[in-house]
């Protein structure tokens, strides 16, 4: 079929190109509550324009969904997140935010699939909605690391502290963060990149 005028199909946007030198991609998700930044994270860390897939928030939702702490929030993900952060010339991370809602929970087996490693990010505001997703992510065998997203309001608490109160295991690492800043959040991606290495090396990672 011959494309021609407005009916041509356009490629990649040249900054939105996978780099020539890149020899190995690794699927990465991130979890959370809802409202806890995962789709900052995304934004705010990819080297593209992240694909979104938010929805306007509605009166359906009132007495369904937790929206404790995000009075402001007027938008949702409903499906997933998606951005790309080039680690190194060689190693490309994709990213893969999952919905925070529970009533959207059934996508995530999904977004699981072929993952190496995950993100969990808490807000310590609301540290119970953590246990489920914690939960699922052990229930597949799949590697995280904990990150505390900084809201001004959240109390802070220290890491042990934390560490028994989402009863981890000692070597899953636990980092703090402001997902608002690329830095920061390339931080934690680097953070589990060392601790998938780490068991790798020690064989744990299959």
């Amino acid at each position: 079929m011959d494309f021609k005028g407005s009916d041509t199909i356009p490629g990649p946007r040249t900054e939105d190109q996978l780099p020539h030198t890149a020899e190995a991609a690794v699927k990465i998700v991130i979890v959370g509550g809802f409202g806890v930044g995962k789709t900052t994270m995304v934004g705010s860390v990819s080297e593209i324009r992240p694909l979104t897939t938010e929805e306007t928030m509605t009166q359906a939702g009132i007495g369904v969904d937790d929206n404790f702490g995000s009075d402001t929030k007027t938008a949702t993900t409903v499906a997933m997140d998606f951005g790309r952060i080039s680690i190194t010339d060689e190693l490309v991370l994709y990213l893969f935010g999952t919905p925070g809602q529970e009533r959207f929970w059934f996508l995530w087996n999904g977004l699981f699939e072929g993952a190496l490693g995950a993100v969990v990010l808490i807000d310590t505001r609301r540290l119970e909605v953590s246990f489920d997703v914690i939960g699922r992510l052990e229930e597949r065998g799949v590697p995280f690391v904990v990150a505390v997203n900084s809201f001004p309001d959240g109390p802070r608490y220290p890491v042990e502290d934390l560490r028994v109160a989402l009863d981890l295991d000692p070597e899953i690492p636990i980092v703090e963060c402001d997902v608002r800043r690329r830095a920061s959040s390339r931080d934690v991606l680097m953070t589990l990149m060392r601790f998938l290495h780490s068991l790798a090396m020690s064989g744990a990672l299959r």
